[in-house]
């Protein structure tokens, strides 16, 4: 098997699978824009399936979809154990989200994000029986000092601890759900501050785990591919992740118990995804705190997407401008 580290050496410019993501990317931000803020959330994922199957056809890697838009029957572009790519290459794992926040899309809201994750082949947890997962995401900083496991109240006071200053100054990024209301009472009880994410807790999670990000931590039950998806970006910023399986259902937890998944189990980082040979690529859909959202000036649409590499540690910034005549 050709690893993702050989692949993407600097002898073989050429091949540089990270920056070839990006286009699948960015294709699927730009099919989104016709429906930001025109409420067809559906008609906007489309759109946005369509380009990035189209465009990661062209990439010379052979990837199978571990998270993908569901099983084959449900969903029939980008579904769970398709291979992508045009099967030369480095064997992956990959997991796509066209839209990260398809609502947010919808609405025309903030941090709408087209996602790639990608690791080397059989390295990525699949826990597409299970839709949930209680997550904990930090920076640096949280690494052997917080845990999933600890009241929150608790482990927001280490955090403080750890960064050096006051409780009253951490802020926790949390989706604005019915499920979630303890959890935001005791952050608020704890001395700190929310940050409530109406969807998009990939961007959430990221933007927790930045250098110099304005949230400290983002916890909560969202969506477990998301929680892959995630792992992967942490990996290059060298940040705390933790997952635990959240079943809405007694079926749903026998699910995940058939296919494998240990539904009491504190899933650490190298649990959701193996190693640290992981590419997260993204491009931003509307605006948000990681990346500018798709802009339409003139004959022109700008895009801006991050690539960040588990094996160097390195966060990059691609601004690129498309010919609308090429596109819309």
């Amino acid at each position: 098997m050709v690893s993702l580290t050989e692949d993407l050496s600097p002898l073989r410019p050429d091949r540089n699978l990270a920056l070839e993501l990006v286009r699948a990317t960015e294709a699927a931000a730009i099919r989104a824009v016709p429906f930001i803020g025109r409420g067809q959330k559906e008609a906007a994922d489309g759109a946005a399936v369509d380009a990035m199957r189209a465009f990661l056809g062209t990439v010379a890697f052979d990837g199978r979809v571990v998270i993908g838009e569901g099983e084959k029957d449900n969903a029939p572009m980008l579904f769970n154990g398709e291979h992508v790519g045009t099967g030369k290459g480095p064997a992956c794992d990959i997991a796509v989200d066209p839209i990260d926040g398809t609502s947010l899309t919808a609405a025309g809201r903030q941090n709408a994000l087209s996602v790639i994750a990608v690791s080397d082949r059989g390295t990525m947890l699949d826990a597409s029986s299970v839709f949930y997962m209680d997550k904990l995401v930090t920076g640096p900083a949280g690494v052997g000092v917080v845990d999933i496991r600890l009241p929150i109240g608790e482990n927001i006071r280490r955090l403080a601890e750890a960064l050096g200053k006051p409780v009253d100054e951490i802020v926790v990024s949390v989706l604005n759900r019915p499920r979630h209301e303890q959890l935001i009472d005791d952050i608020r009880e704890a001395g700190a501050g929310t940050r409530l994410m109406s969807d998009g807790d990939v961007a959430g999670g990221i933007n927790a785990a930045r250098h110099a990000a304005r949230t400290d931590m983002c916890v909560g039950i969202g969506g477990s591919p998301e929680g892959i998806v995630t792992a992967c970006a942490i990996k290059a910023l060298g940040g705390h992740i933790q997952g635990r399986l959240w079943a809405r259902d007694d079926d749903e937890r026998q699910r995940g118990i058939d296919s494998g998944l240990d539904m009491d189990k504190v899933y650490e980082a190298d649990d959701l995804v193996k190693g640290n040979n992981t590419i997260f690529v993204a491009t931003g859909v509307t605006d948000g705190q990681l990346v500018a959202g798709v802009r339409r000036e003139g004959g022109y649409v700008y895009t801006e997407s991050v690539v960040l590499r588990g094996a160097s540690g390195t966060l990059r910034r691609v601004s690129s401008d498309h010919l609308v005549s090429k596109w819309l």
